[in-house]
């Protein structure tokens, strides 16, 4: 029966996609379409068909709970670093990064700084003792120690969110690409990448998750390689000649070369920094990939490879971003597509078709790591051991999981559509935020502050997730424009200069004044907890409470 449905799927997705082709040119709208590009065609078919015989494969070996998650922990520590940096490496990265540094210049490399800075964080503090603690997702190490219905509720309702708001990043991104790719309307293209994802997480989970984040790593790693290249070469490999031309085009002038012309005050630049410093480190898609390794040793060398390629990749971007200064400025307007062009007009049409195909790959990868990840909060953490009480069949959870999957798939469609145009890397910095001012503190926390109780981790956390969500819905960012309304209510679009505080502070004070019994159970566990942290022993055991 699978194998049938898995061939359905496929046919269906193939149909919808020539079906779309075939009306576009009748269908009338606003939506600016581009031609036909054969090379980017054929290189997305390619990659799609790739794939989807990867899930076909994949789908014979996610027969259990465990294979769905976690590929079965069977992962090498390379491979795994390449799937993180797959995982990592996102729409936002490689569209939305290019575009602000083509649009502000210098200030567009915070993003990339930021997105990097965490990776020592997650390497020294994080990546062993994840291993050594959990099983599924981050949650298993943030109720390790203390009572599991309140702690998993509130660490499964920020995971959603993150996700989503990723999921929304990923949609635009993926919408915008196809529609300039096939000169298809926004909403079919944002409804095709959906489907895909439906059908590669549902099948294949995180196996087939895996290898397509692989598979997208090692081309995205060439492509913007090759694209980087081509834009040295034109200026003689000269950084002076280079940089000096980006000046002299650029309507800012010199001020692309100094940091405040997107940025401009101290507050909004140090509140960005922590979201995505610590936001990495609260990444429930991200983390969840240590778990898919056989040992810590892994999930360091997981860790290292990860940010070898990350580095390498965001260096690369912010050279790509001043070549679309130097060779676009007056020829086009700034979009998330900026980086699609410059390949076009640097490369001809094979390479505008390769960075064009690479692009998708990069989305569906992301975005399939993304359900799974959505997927298992509500499976493994809400259904099986809140409402379940830790006593679930594995079996109904593992279906439960793929049933998520599809309903995620869905509302991921319908946002995409709702927030057509916003900026990706600015939709995936209000993920981040959420990330470090709710995920991080109480991951950080619990792993190792003695004194945490259950009281002040959920109500920490809950008021925390409240008020992140809030101000980023009255920041500029949402209130502006994605509501339309003429001032923010909040003036910062990036609040975790002040969420993150607020939940450090609030877990600490709470857990502090808690004198109950569960408290004192609460950190008597703590020395079990850090002994299993550091040595791993016990880690390959169901976790019991």
């Amino acid at each position: 029966m699978l194998k049938q449905l898995l061939r359905l799927g496929f046919f269906i997705t193939l149909g919808g996609i020539f079906s779309a082709m075939q009306a576009a040119p009748a269908l009338e709208g606003e939506v600016v379409r581009a031609p036909l590009n054969v090379t980017a065609i054929v290189l997305f078919f390619v990659f799609v068909i790739a794939t989807l015989f990867i899930t076909y494969y994949s789908a014979r070996q996610t027969r259990s709970r465990d294979s769905f998650y976690t590929a079965g922990g069977d992962i090498g520590g390379f491979k795994n670093g390449l799937a993180i940096a797959g995982d990592y490496m996102s729409a936002a990265s490689l569209l939305g990064i290019s575009a602000l540094v083509f649009t502000n210049g210098f200030d567009g490399l915070i993003y990339a700084i930021g997105f990097l800075a965490g990776w020592p964080v997650v390497l020294f503090l994080i990546a062993e003792k994840f291993r050594n603690l959990g099983k599924f997702t981050f949650t298993d190490i943030a109720a390790f120690r203390l009572q599991q219905r309140p702690i998993r509720t509130v660490s499964a309702i920020s995971a959603l969110i993150v996700v989503i708001f990723y999921l929304i990043a990923q949609m635009v991104g993926a919408g915008e690409l196809i529609e300039l790719l096939f000169g298809l309307p926004y909403s079919w293209a944002v409804i095709i990448v959906g489907i895909l994802m439906i059908i590669y997480v549902t099948f294949g989970g995180m196996h087939a998750t895996t290898w397509v984040q692989i598979i997208k790593a090692v081309l995205l790693l060439i492509g913007v390689s090759i694209l980087a290249f081509l834009v040295l070469k034109v200026s003689k490999f000269d950084f002076t000649d280079y940089f000096a031309k980006a000046v002299q085009v650029h309507p800012k002038g010199e001020a692309i070369m100094q940091p405040g012309s997107f940025i401009t005050d101290w507050v909004s630049a140090i509140s960005l920094g922590l979201a995505l410093m610590f936001g990495t480190a609260g990444l429930p898609h991200i983390l969840m990939r240590f778990f898919t390794v056989k040992s810590a040793k892994e999930a360091r060398k997981s860790v290292f490879w990860a940010t070898t390629f990350i580095g390498y990749f965001y260096i690369v971007v912010f050279i790509i971003g001043f070549g679309a200064i130097a060779f676009l400025t007056g020829k086009t307007k700034a979009s998330n597509m900026i980086a699609i062009e410059l390949a076009q007009l640097l490369g001809g049409d094979a390479l505008y078709g390769f960075i064009s195909a690479v692009a998708f790959a990069t989305i569906l990868a992301v975005v399939a790591g993304l359900t799974i990840s959505g997927a298992n909060a509500i499976a493994h953490d809400l259904y099986a051991n809140v409402i379940k009480n830790g006593k679930a069949d594995p079996a109904k959870e593992l279906k439960y999981s793929k049933i998520t999957t599809i309903v995620l798939g869905i509302i991921a469609i319908i946002l995409g559509i709702v927030f057509k145009g916003q900026n990706i890397a600015f939709m995936v910095g209000l993920a981040f935020a959420i990330a470090a001012s709710v995920n991080f503190p109480i991951l950080i926390m619990s792993l190792y502050f003695k004194g945490l109780t259950t009281r002040g981790a959920f109500w920490g956390g809950i008021i925390g997730l409240i008020v992140v969500v809030a101000l980023t819905v009255l920041g500029p960012g949402v209130w502006i424009k994605s509501f339309g309304f003429e001032s923010a209510i909040f003036p910062y679009s990036t609040p975790a200069i002040f969420s993150m505080p607020i939940t450090f502070i609030l877990v600490y004070i709470l857990s502090k004044l808690d004198s109950s019994d569960r408290a004192r159970i609460d950190k008597a566990g703590f020395e079990a907890q850090k002994f299993r942290a550091d040595t791993g022993i016990g880690a390959s055991t169901e976790i019991t409470h």
